[in-house]
């Protein structure tokens, strides 16, 4: 397994010189917020051109700067501009039961959120239709863990680009947040899969990007000391690859010679591909939130989730100062829109659920380690 120590050697990291200064200091309370605001924000933004190649966006927006309207799915709802899609609504599901159990939780924990929540009118709107299957057989007595079973795509981004209420729960925390992926995560994916090795990786860089001390190249080398050892390969391969891009445009450029799936369901949605994509557009934009949401979305391919995913560590590092205030406010009213969602909360009530849950954990364990230190 690459550990951080090589992979610095390997050259990985010294290609980007000059050495990448330290982050701004910001609030855990704002890491969160970031975090949150950076997955939703950039998942809405890219939904207007999900599934475009990146010809297309450029010869039809040049560069996607703002938030547009979209459809999806077939259907003729016209979204508002801010609405987010499906790996959001799964994320919310998340974000519900951890502010509930004040904790972190389990597959059956998210179960009961999803059995109680999901609305039926929402397949086909605002979830995939294989989630419709799923729900179904949560309704059942079939254990959580055992659901993931049952969804044909074990490799897709489902739970990697949604998961990142788990990293911010175990907020420094990377075992614990790879733990946890391994838990909910199947729910969507069956145990150990590929999506689930690849959802690890989204969930230990949240959480070692919420550490006091982080840096860009603090949270890749986390990545590259836990990741299971292929996932770790791909995406030193890619690193080494980009390190000399200055900008989206060349990054896709370069990344159009590795990934080009076609002609299957879900071709540009699997998860190492988009994971490998966001971490190198989170290095390249040395974790500047606004910066990685734009890089993101002008990609190509599975827009909303690259930037779900992303952002989503961007934010988690640099918190929220470089989000422009309108985005933030259209995607709140955007969701005070949407009827199919299975939560309403703004972006500043999900991300503070989920922080007050945290403080609420480290104060059972402080309590804890100070109960059993005089023992």
């Amino acid at each position: 397994m690459m550990n951080r120590r090589n992979f610095i050697r390997s050259g990985t990291l010294a290609a980007a010189a000059p050495a990448m200064p330290a982050a701004p200091k910001v609030t855990l309370r704002d890491k969160f917020f970031g975090c949150i605001a950076g997955c939703h924000i950039g998942s809405s933004m890219g939904a207007a051109v999900e599934g475009w190649p990146f010809e297309r966006i450029e010869q039809t927006y040049g560069t996607v700067d703002r938030l547009m309207s979209y459809e999806h799915y077939g259907n003729k709802w016209k979204r508002e501009p801010g609405t987010t899609e499906d790996g959001v609504e799964r994320q919310k599901l998340m974000i519900t039961a951890i502010i509930e159990k004040q904790d972190r939780v389990t597959a059956e924990d998210v179960r009961k959120i999803w059995v109680r929540d999901i609305k039926p009118e929402s397949a086909g709107m605002v979830s995939e239709p294989f989630e419709a299957t799923l729900l179904a057989m949560a309704k059942t007595p079939i254990p959580a863990v055992d659901l993931g079973k049952y969804c044909d795509y074990a490799g897709l981004v489902s739970m990697a680009r949604s998961c990142h209420p788990i990293g911010l729960i175990n907020a420094g925390d990377v075992a614990g947040a790879i733990q946890d992926v391994y838990e909910v995560g199947q729910l969507y994916q069956t145990a150990y899969s590929r999506g689930l090795h690849w959802a690890a990786v989204t969930a230990m860089a949240i959480a070692a990007a919420t550490r006091p001390d982080a840096t860009v190249d603090s949270v890749i080398g986390t990545i590259m000391d836990n990741a299971e050892r292929s996932v770790a390969r791909e995406i030193d391969r890619a690193l080494k690859r980009t390190a000399s891009a200055r900008d989206f445009r060349e990054l896709r450029q370069i990344f159009a010679s590795m990934y080009g799936g076609h002609g299957i369901p879900y071709a540009a949605a699997y998860a190492n591909e988009v994971v490998t994509k966001g971490v190198c557009v989170f290095r390249m934009t040395k974790g500047n939130l606004k910066d990685t949401i734009i890089a993101a979305v002008n990609m190509g391919r599975d827009t909303d989730c690259l930037a779900a995913v992303s952002a989503g560590i961007a934010g988690a590092l640099t918190g929220s100062a470089s989000l422009p205030e309108e985005w933030i406010k259209q995607v709140d009213y955007a969701t005070t829109l949407n009827k199919y969602t299975n939560s309403q909360r703004t972006l500043r009530e999900h991300a503070d659920g989920l922080y007050n849950a945290f403080k609420a954990r480290l104060r059972r364990l402080k309590a804890y380690a100070e109960q059993m230190d005089v023992a």
